[in-house]
């Protein structure tokens, strides 16, 4: 079989795989198409024909990608999606289907779990693939090939004699399952250019790979664990990241640093440090960073820094316990203080993560939010409006208490595919949460207090590669200081 996987034009530097509803990154960030890149290993070590075609990342517009699409001829394209471009990225399904004769068309991302009836309403997709999709793919490719019927494989979606039918969902891949297939760095590899993709906190070029799926943790604004990777967390063994550093150091020695997705990294302490043993025993020398959790012990994290980590993204959130409270974090700000106390004293660079907005937000806690941040001094620091996400705890919220104002993601974005806030308190107003988001920003970078901290990284081992991701992502920032507003 010959299979097109998609990520579909939109507008400049759309970026649809990070945790969000997609939009364009203030900073410049392009994330690779990572869900979709997993999939089509999948569909190759399946022996079929496949093609991943990265629009946004090539600047391709619908032509383009018709033009390319009709030349490859496939029997199934499968289009990923994700909230802010679901009605665009549903028409160019729709363009293929109506130009490729027999053309079977599946839709996959975080949307499908949500919205299937409403994409299949739509007329142009053949079936959604609801979840975390690799395997789904796989048997859809399996049955469209052997002329079977699709009714037996589950987690779709799909219309048959006119009704919508969805199929009983799928598990969720086990750990066994995630060290059977091919390493996604494989992939891009073959089918991408890896200078197209950067992170404002990673050097560049950088690899972003997943190492485990799903997060046990409760946030109630978190999407992935919602609408595709649920909760159980599965993780692949250590010999089998291990393998892939090594294949990444091997056969992709541009690489300056490799970035693990998984939602919480180190959820499982004695993984990781069974992990950095093997980095270590191995003599990789490839740099590393992930996203963890702002829990983690300092004797972990000296090990981590010994092995070759680099940064941590941490998700903080707020500088306010209640409100910490109310979203289910699990960690105060004080364990939050020693974390941050203990990274710097491991040597580790810190990204931090907050957003004005969350419930029980007020002027008084953003303020709070902001100082708190500065107390913290992060290596690299992110502020965010909320973001309520179909499927998650913070939607039902936002929505049952008419905060919400618009009930479509898609009209969060403006035309140039920047993120705006749609939520609104009535002591506490979307433009003041966009207002504390542009103020905790600038307050932060332009002030004299951030320049010893840029510094230290310049002047870092790699402190070549820092200043170039300095550069470029302090580019996108100002860009995104003076839009349109």
């Amino acid at each position: 079989m010959k299979i097109y996987l998609l990520n579909p034009p939109y507008v400049p530097g759309f970026v649809r795989f990070s945790r969000h509803q997609g939009g364009v990154a203030r900073g410049g960030e392009f994330y690779y198409p990572v869900w979709l890149a997993y999939a089509t290993g999948v569909l190759a070590q399946d022996k079929h024909d496949v093609r991943l075609v990265d629009a946004p990342a090539w600047g391709w517009d619908r032509q383009a990608v018709l033009k390319d699409a009709r030349e490859f001829s496939p029997d199934i394209a499968v289009v990923d999606t994700i909230f802010g471009s679901l009605t665009n990225d549903i028409e160019v399904a729709t363009l293929l289907k109506k130009n490729i004769a027999g053309l079977k068309t599946v839709l996959v991302g975080p949307p499908t779990s949500q919205f299937a009836e409403k994409i299949l309403n739509n007329g142009g997709v053949d079936i959604v693939a609801r979840f975390e999709f690799d395997f789904t793919v796989r048997d859809i490719a399996r049955a469209v090939e052997a002329g079977k019927d699709i009714d037996q494989i589950k987690g779709i979606s799909y219309k048959k004699n006119g009704e919508i039918r969805h199929n009983p969902d799928r598990d969720f891949m086990t750990s066994e399952e995630l060290d059977s297939i091919p390493f996604v760095s494989e992939v891009y590899k073959k089918h991408l250019r890896i200078k197209d993709y950067f992170l404002s906190h990673s050097l560049h070029p950088m690899m972003q790979i997943m190492t485990g799926r799903g997060c046990p943790f409760q946030c109630t604004f978190c999407s992935w664990p919602e609408t595709l990777m649920g909760r159980k967390y599965r993780a692949r063994s250590v010999e089998n990241v291990v393998a892939e550093f090594e294949y990444i150091r091997a056969e992709l020695p541009e690489v300056k640093e490799v970035f693990i997705e998984d939602d919480t990294f180190t959820a499982d302490k004695d993984r990781v440090r069974e992990f950095c043993h093997e980095i270590k025993r191995h003599e990789l020398n490839l740099p590393w960073a992930c996203d963890a959790r702002a829990n983690l012990d300092y004797e972990t994290m000296k090990e981590m820094k010994d092995a070759g980590c680099r940064l941590v993204d941490v998700g903080y959130e707020s500088g306010n316990d209640e409100i910490l409270k109310n979203v289910k974090k699990g960690i105060t700000t004080d364990r939050m203080r020693r974390f941050a106390r203990d990274a710097r004293k491991a040597g580790l660079m810190v990204m931090a993560d907050f957003v004005f907005g969350l419930p029980g937000e007020t002027k008084e806690t953003a303020e709070t939010t902001i100082k708190f941040a500065k107390e913290l001094k992060p290596n690299v620091l992110q502020f965010e409006a909320p973001i309520p996400i179909p499927g998650t705890g913070f939607y039902r919220w936002v929505k049952d208490n008419d905060y919400l104002l618009v009930d479509d993601l898609e009209k969060s974005l403006d035309k140039r595919g920047f993120k705006s806030c749609v939520v609104s308190y009535p002591d506490f107003s979307a433009e003041d949460m966009v207002k504390y988001v542009d103020k905790g920003l600038k307050q932060y970078y332009l002030s004299p207090a951030y320049i010893p901290i840029a510094l230290k990284a310049i002047f870092s081992k790699e402190g070549f590669h820092e200043l170039k991701v300095l550069v470029k992502s302090s580019i996108g920032f100002f860009r995104y200081l003076n839009r349109e507003k």
